[in-house]
């Protein structure tokens, strides 16, 4: 069944809206604008016994370059009044078995944090600065205000001691290529983001590559690639991650060089 359209006798029309039998007739959450993520209740803050942590179906988490200071939520302070003075509530569980922390974070870091962030596949670096306690942590859930839009609450999970995880990291290519430097190439890096399995504790800021001694025509493999203890790739070994071309002006050249001596 469908929606139809009727006069109303007066130039004005009307709507009607039927639902099918096998449909539920709509309630006060379904009407609000999506997407619509409940207020806080004990149970839905809770994480998941399930899925603690990303599996290795997951997708990727992504470490920021970021260290978010909050502080410890009074006991007696009221959600409402933080928000009115600008701090949202937050929560963050796992870092002590079932024990969770209700938190405080300032809502232009917040705002920052929902810009370069993402549920379930960012890391950020966590600071409560009068516990104090500090370590790694995945944003596990934000809710939103169903009117405003705005953030309501957060939730991260502190990532330490739940085993290895798949993180990507930023590669940094130090120095400059004799291929470069004396030989009239160019560096052409085929990828800057690397995909690495290893604990929470090890996982790296970045990861340098010394390309000094490369030459024209070279090429540095992922397998290549010397990584910190506890750090292993993912991905294929033999995938190109830099080479040095031949640049296009001293291809050029060689081949007038060339035409001239013939």
């Amino acid at each position: 069944m469908g929606n139809g359209e009727w006069g109303m006798g007066n130039g004005e029309w009307g709507r009607i809206i039927v639902f099918s039998p096998i449909s539920p007739l709509p309630t006060p959450h379904s009407l609000l604008p999506t997407p619509y993520s409940p207020l806080p209740t004990p149970h839905s803050l809770l994480p998941t016994p399930y899925s603690p942590l990303p599996t290795p179906h997951s997708p990727l988490i992504y470490i920021m370059d970021l260290t978010i200071e909050c502080q410890k939520r009074p006991d007696n302070s009221k959600p409402n009044a933080l928000r009115r003075s600008g701090r949202i509530p937050a929560n963050l569980y796992g870092h002590k078995g079932t024990e969770s922390i209700a938190i405080a974070l300032d809502a232009k870091v917040v705002e920052q944090l929902l810009k370069r962030g993402s549920v379930n596949n960012t890391l950020i670096d966590l600071n409560i600065t009068d516990m104090p306690w500090r370590g790694k942590t995945l944003l596990r859930e934000v809710q939103t205000h169903p009117a405003k839009r705005t953030p309501y609450h957060l939730s991260f999970f502190a990532v330490a001691g739940h085993g290895d995880t798949d993180v990507e990291v930023t590669l940094h290519f130090v120095g400059e290529p004799v291929g470069v430097k004396l030989e009239g190439g160019v560096l052409d890096t085929q990828i800057t983001q690397l995909q690495v399995r290893c604990s929470p504790e090890n996982i790296p800021d970045s990861i340098n590559i010394d390309v000094s001694d490369m030459h024209l025509g070279d090429s540095l493999h992922i397998d290549q690639i010397v990584l910190p203890e506890g750090v292993v790739f993912q991905g294929e070994p033999g995938q190109v991650v830099v080479t040095i071309l031949q640049s296009r002006g001293s291809s050029d050249t060689q081949t007038e060089s060339g035409s001239e001596a013939t």
